[in-house]
């Protein structure tokens, strides 16, 4: 049964929302903000059941009653959010940013790698099969310059070599808004909203359930808002309680209605639920004594989670310099030449010839040729990620703050995103520069080079920046005693063929993934030792299929919450499988599912870890293969 018909919508249905229009000539490039990530207030204690308290915590304007709250709009939480409601259950998502879909929209990989095994097996999930299909029917608007009609559907733009679905983030957060619609006829008073920050949980006296997820929603003043695609400033504004001169904001509590439980899904790219409420987990790298993986580093660095980037999209269309002047503007902390040091193409042509760089995750095609080996034309655009470009892997400073630095700086009362801004500045710098630098160095006459910016671009940002940028590894849970450890982590000899000691997870398996092991190192400004696990990427040809067990999303200390992203137990090796598009939706697809389950058909008050105890396992896959999910290979 694939999830077209489960849901009860057909593909040829879709839409896209329409872009509010932008005059502007130039890129909005924000205001600096000092070089402090968040002010230092005095750190309250923690509660008598151990958890933090909010300080202030206004009183709640709007409240939602749900029985399953997913926190994070990200390709997981909305994969999670749709198969929860297709469960039964009310269910209720609260997103960031402006737009649904985190990976395929806001973040601006809208371009689907998956693992080829995968495909020549055909072992996708109905569910990730018929999400693509709703987004190859989405509509996109072309601008005037294009030569074709204005109006096109997805797949017939669609023409890239990195995978085989590449398309603009707009239809992304399209298609996410869509599904969830099409779900939400199956749980009546299900609901979920955009531009709505997460800002911390109440939990009962035990501390050991959630009771209710506080909120704030922002609302622009002016009917033209755009998001300026310049995260570092923007950030503060977004997870404010604060009317400012920007938007309006409304408090919001979500909480269970009256006599029914609350399961909780964390879905956000970072773990944001579970670093603010101080649940067990690792950050960065661990030491090879901790994990016996062999390709671990010996020592443990929380600094050193995977390069991070700011996608960008790149047009062949003569702007006649506008796009070069906008960016001469920009005055970045580190010089422009130590930007430029990083920069490389490598051994790929830009335009032209075998794997050129402009079709690697070219989005519009308009003669839709082959990507491999043909050239493109005027009007074809491409997003950019590239590791020799516009990733940021400098951990001067890291993105993520630690629980010390969490402590010290009172997000835990007044919780912030827990991020660092300075890496954020400075990574969207680095990917400005890098803009200016393939527009300097590798546009020719033939083939000249525009950055797509302002709302009806396909970033949809007045810099041209993806709105947040694509965050590979955030914080990841330490698992509770399963599988022959105390504290259970999927580890490296879990993933590759030619290591001893890997285990078999099938028979709590609620998801099944491949991919390769593709680490996006990290690294200090001055070269000192970084403490990545360098030499542990491989080819997926080296990897096994992957078994996703129901252990690695479930935290210890909480016994409503699951994970349904890039956040479960796993190595910061593992997570470089796991991180992936299809392994996101699918983690995120089963812990709905499975929180659905626990709402509508599960014994009364079954907590998500006494599915294993009460032999519950086989009833759940079943259920999950109801729902079009797969969890075997």
């Amino acid at each position: 049964m694939t999830m077209g018909f489960v849901l009860g919508f057909t593909v040829s249905s879709l839409f896209l929302l329409s872009p509010q229009e932008l005059q502007s000539d130039s890129i909005d490039i924000g205001t600096p903000e000092p070089l402090v990530a968040f002010t230092q207030p005095v750190p309250l204690p923690l509660l008598e059941n151990g958890r933090p308290q909010l300080s202030p915590l206004p009183l709640a304007q709007e409240v939602w009653q749900c029985e399953v709250v997913v926190v994070g709009g990200s390709l997981g939480g909305v994969a999670a959010a749709a198969h929860a409601m297709q469960s039964g259950a009310i269910t209720c998502l609260i997103e960031l940013t402006p737009w649904l879909g985190g990976q395929i929209s806001a973040q601006g990989v809208s371009a689907i790698d998956e693992s080829r095994l995968m495909w020549e097996s055909g072992t996708f999930s109905p569910s990730w099969t018929s999400f693509k299909a709703l987004i190859q029917q989405q509509t996109v608007t072309l601008p005037s310059w294009v030569p074709v009609r204005s109006e096109q559907r997805v797949e017939d733009l669609n023409s890239c070599w990195v995978g085989r679905l590449c398309f603009s983030p707009h239809a992304g957060a399209a298609a996410a808004q869509k599904l969830l619609k099409a779900a939400a006829v199956s749980a009546p008073g299900s609901r979920w909203g955009t531009s709505i920050a997460f800002k911390g949980a109440e939990f009962d006296a035990t501390g050991q359930l959630i009771t209710t997820i506080n909120a704030v929603r922002r609302l622009p003043h002016r009917s033209d808002y755009v998001p300026e695609g310049w995260f570092s400033t923007e950030l503060g504004r977004w997870y404010s309680w604060q009317t400012d001169d920007v938007f309006a904001k409304q408090s919001l509590r979500l909480h269970a209605p009256p006599g029914k439980r609350l399961l909780v899904i964390d879905a956000t790219d970072t773990g944001e639920l579970v670093g603010w409420a101080g649940i067990p987990h690792h950050l960065g790298t661990e030491a090879k004594a901790t994990t016996g993986e062999p390709n671990a580093s010996l020592k443990a660095n929380p600094d050193c989670t995977q390069a991070f980037t700011y996608p960008f999209v790149l047009a062949l269309h003569n702007d006649h310099g506008a796009s070069l002047k906008a960016l001469a503007r920009l005055q970045p902390d580190y010089s422009r030449q130590e930007h430029q040091r990083e920069f490389s193409v490598k051994r790929y042509p830009m335009f032209q010839g075998l794997h050129n760089f402009f079709n690697y995750r070219r989005i519009i095609s308009t003669t839709r040729n082959n990507p491999f080996y043909d050239t493109s034309v005027l009007g074809d655009m491409t997003v950019v990620n590239w590791n020799r470009g516009n990733d940021w892997n400098w951990m001067n400073p890291p993105l993520i703050l630690t629980e010390q630095q969490l402590d010290t700086s009172g997000q835990r009362q007044n919780w912030k995103g827990g991020l660092e801004t300075v890496a954020l500045r400075s990574a969207q710098e680095h990917a400005l520069l890098f803009a200016e630098w393939l527009m300097k160095t590798q546009a020719k006459l033939q083939f000249p080079l525009m950055l797509m910016r302002g709302s009806d671009a396909p970033m949809g940002t007045t810099s041209g920046l993806s709105m947040v940028p694509y965050i590979r590894e955030g914080r990841r849970i330490s698992g509770r005693s399963a599988y022959g450890q105390r504290e259970f982590m999927i580890r490296e000899m879990d993933l590759r063929k030619d290591l001893a000691g890997g285990r078999d997870f099938s028979r709590t398996a609620i998801a099944v993934t491949h991919y390769a092991i593709d680490l996006h190192g990290c690294r200090y400004r001055n070269w000192q030792a970084s403490d990545e696990a360098a030499s542990a990427p491989v080819k997926e040809s080296d990897i096994r299929p992957l078994h996703i067990p129901l252990e690695s999303l479930i935290p210890q200390g909480v016994d409503n919450l699951l994970i349904g992203g890039k956040s479960i137990a796993v190595t910061h090796i593992a997570n470089a499988v796991t991180r992936t598009h299809y392994s996101e939706w699918s983690i995120g697809a089963a812990a709905g599912a499975t929180a659905g389950w626990l709402v509508t058909e599960a014994p009364h008050n079954l907590a998500p870890a006494a599915i294993t105890a009460k032999r519950l396992m086989p009833t759940l896959q079943r259920y999950l293969t109801s729902q079009g999910l797969r969890y075997r290979w």
